[in-house]
């Protein structure tokens, strides 16, 4: 083998141990059996925007809860659809908020659903969310209450991809859960970024004394500014998996939804994420390419050993990024095959939006022009 394909090969086989090192794990709840006769009673926030054709799994899989104590409020966020309707045919409380009067926006919508609520406990969760299993909302309250129910019990949901350009997300949903600083090989030696954003679960007195979604309103991440809203009154937050419990299906409506979704995140997150594990994420991204290079190059020189090298460092990288992703969502094996246009799919984005958010200061979401 030439020097180039060894070194190649050598920095291949480093960048796998480092993702090893990246994204050791990612827990899920695992309550112990117990009575949850003694669970506050939990109200349920849902902020809609334009959410009728979203928001009906979430709201029949709350019907079908074998916990019973709570209530629903689904904050109308100005929707121009029929989002109401839909969620009081359901048996959902709608509450009517209108951006002019209270603000816009997500945070807005959830603060206005906390002040409206009657229960202990606060559970926000975003309308295209869904819980997978009858004691799903049993074992979300269980685990918080067995984690002191102080601060914050986020969960990522399991993410459901049903059409071919979904898998486009497999990255994202890897370096999202990366980002937040806690799924290293180092536990939580780093403090957490923020909090996961679909699923987040607090008491009433906890929430209020952060300043809750009031304090970050003006916030395009709320899910980590709410985090760090909270760790400033040293309050814990605790991020967690979602497999079992709840799950999303991301971005339906198409390729573009899918862009603008992750666009208007990803380069403001990432400020969030730790330098150390952002170095390991880059080492990481770069060894697809280096891998997909090292066997291009072998099958160019026809080098037998160079190409068993490389098809297996490939081999192992296609492996590794299925298992991370996989860890995520239910992504098929078959597209790992093809990692580097995961990747690249994923750079392309990630530049894209650093564009948007430092140049044009503008990102859209959900029929909104957002300033940043």
């Amino acid at each position: 083998m030439a020097a180039s394909d060894i070194i190649n090969l050598t920095v291949g086989f480093v960048a796998v141990g480092v993702g090893f090192l990246m994204f050791k794990s990612l827990p899920r709840p695992k309550p112990k059996p117990r009575d949850e006769s003694d669970v506050p009673f939990l109200s349920v926030i849902i902020p809609a925007r334009n959410e009728s054709a979203r928001i009906t799994p979430l709201l029949e899989s709350l019907r079908e809860q074998n916990h019973r104590s709570f209530e629903i409020l689904v904050v109308d966020d100005d929707s121009i659809d029929n989002t109401a309707a839909v969620a009081e045919s359901l048996g959902a409380k709608v509450l009517q908020k209108k951006a002019e009067q209270q603000g816009a926006g997500k945070s807005a919508a959830c603060w206005y659903g906390a002040t409206q609520a009657k229960g202990e406990w606060l559970l926000f969760l975003d309308a295209d969310t869904y819980f997978t299993n009858r004691d799903g909302v049993r074992n979300l309250l269980l685990s918080y209450k067995e984690k002191g129910a102080k601060g914050i019990l986020a969960l990522q949901p399991f993410h459901t991809v049903r059409r071919l350009y979904e898998n486009l997300s497999a990255v994202f949903n890897v370096i999202v859960i990366v980002g937040m600083n806690v799924f290293t090989v180092w536990g939580d030696r780093f403090q957490t970024a923020g909090s996961f954003g679909p699923c987040i679960l607090s008491n009433k007195e906890d929430y209020f004394l952060s300043g809750g979604h009031k304090k970050i309103e003006g916030a395009l991440m709320d899910d980590l500014a709410l985090g760090e809203a909270f760790l400033e009154k040293n309050l814990p937050v605790h991020c967690l998996g979602g497999k079992g419990i709840i799950s999303f299906r991301m971005y339906p409506e198409g390729l573009q939804s899918l862009i603008e979704g992750w666009c208007k995140s990803f380069a403001i997150g990432s400020k969030s994420t730790h330098p150390f594990v952002m170095a390991m994420t880059i080492i990481w991204i770069a060894g697809s390419f280096i891998s997909a290079n090292a066997l291009i190059s072998a099958i160019s020189s026809a080098d037998a050993a160079a190409i068993t090298s490389s098809g297996l460092l490939y081999g192992i990288y296609a492996i590794q990024t299925g298992l991370f992703a996989r860890r995520a969502g239910n992504f098929p094996w078959f597209i790992f095959l093809f990692h580097p246009v995961l990747f690249l799919f994923f750079i392309g984005l990630f530049m894209y939006s650093l564009f948007r958010v430092n140049v044009l200061h503008t990102v859209t979401w959900k029929g909104r022009k957002i300033n940043v």
